[in-house]
């Protein structure tokens, strides 16, 4: 309980400071996390799978994660922020599930733009809060999320449900080509490989998940 509360304090400590990074007043729902693994649940657990989590924060996410690695599987979470990385770090030494899975996994703190990976990932799950970047950034970073997904792999992202449509209409000037922007982006890429979206109501705020394929 009290481990849980700090995160949260930490969440939203980083949310007042960081918004344009953090994007969210608390972190993602037990019910979010379920669907942001659900393709990883689903893997056959004989086979050894690398996954990538990118934008993990105090971990809401990671927690389901974690309970889904095997072994012999690979997991790397790339962070910019420097107090999650250490809450990050505090988890995988404390906790009994993160520790049985500390040898398989690395924290990268850095942005996803400069992450060097070894070999393409299976599984890529992502909590950066696209809309809340520039344009160029989102295009830059939708670019490196299949850049580092293997052909056939799964893609899964989270938005808060209708932040763009609101924006677009209710948005002047720049703002409103900004978003006009990511929207494309975004669209572009769920036309060609989404699989499925996900509706999670009971989020803070609630939010659609989009799971894409990476094209073979």
């Amino acid at each position: 309980m009290f481990s849980a509360l700090r995160n949260q304090t930490a969440f939203f400590r980083q949310f007042r400071q960081r918004f344009e990074t953090t994007g969210a007043i608390a972190p993602s729902s037990r019910f979010l996390a379920r669907s942001m693994t659900s393709y990883l649940a689903l893997r056959d657990p004989a086979v050894p799978v690398r996954v990538l989590e990118i934008g993990p924060g105090t971990g809401p996410v990671t927690n389901s994660i974690v309970r889904l690695l095997r072994p012999g599987d690979v997991f790397d979470l790339v962070e910019l922020n420097a107090e999650f990385v250490q809450i990050l770090q505090q988890r995988f030494e404390s906790e009994p599930a993160w520790a049985s899975a500390k040898t398989q996994s690395q924290i990268h703190q850095l942005p996803v733009q400069e992450f060097e990976a070894s070999a393409p990932y299976d599984f890529v799950i992502s909590g950066l809060p696209l809309n809340n970047f520039p344009a160029e950034l989102v295009k830059s970073i939708a670019e490196n999320y299949f850049r580092l997904l293997k052909p056939g792999g799964v893609l899964s992202y989270f938005e808060y449900m209708y932040v763009r449509p609101i924006r677009k209409v209710v948005s002047r000037g720049a703002e409103r080509m900004r978003i006009t922007s990511i929207d494309t982006t975004l669209q572009s890429h769920c036309d060609r490989c989404r699989i499925r979206r996900d509706n999670i109501w009971l989020n803070t705020p609630p939010a659609w998940v989009q799971h894409l394929r990476g094209l073979e």
